[in-house]
């Protein structure tokens, strides 16, 4: 399936929440498939924390179809998600990451605690990219480039 046609689906057909959940399921797959699973839920993490803090938007499909924060946004719209293993635990991840992240702050999992962005060595080198690290996970570095605070309590 096409990343395009994910994108329509969940800005034109899916109610919320079915569009956020496969928001980040699309994301965890782009940004983490050939991650570790602990690299991926830190992915979906991030994403997570960014809707919190409605910086970057109001749900999750918001703050990953965010200009150039995310990948559904960066690589090329005709991108085929074609490795269905992959895709099958990105939506778990996604899933999973979505029901911990519902619970209390202080019951949450956290992986990669305060990360507000992350960055693949191989292919990036923004500007923040010396801010404080929280983890580096497979060949993911995370990073707290900014104190998000959650909107929601």
């Amino acid at each position: 399936m096409k990343l395009a046609w994910i994108l329509w689906l969940s800005s034109n057909v899916l109610p919320q929440p079915a569009a956020d959940s496969l928001c980040l399921s699309t994301t965890v797959y782009l940004e983490a498939r050939d991650q570790p699973v602990r690299g991926q839920r830190a992915v979906a993490e991030v994403a997570l924390r960014r809707r919190d803090s409605g910086l970057w938007g109001q749900n999750v499909c918001e703050v990953v179809t965010a200009r150039k924060q995310f990948a559904p946004t960066i690589v090329s719209p005709q991108t085929r998600l074609s490795n269905g293993e992959a895709w099958a635990e990105a939506v778990t991840i996604a899933l999973e990451s979505e029901h911990n992240w519902a619970l209390p702050k202080g019951q949450r999992r956290e992986i990669v605690p305060g990360a507000s962005h992350f960055m693949a060595h191989a292919i990036a080198s923004p500007s923040w990219r010396n801010a404080y690290q929280v983890a580096t996970i497979g060949d993911h570095t995370f990073l707290q480039v900014q104190k998000l605070k959650s909107r929601r309590g």
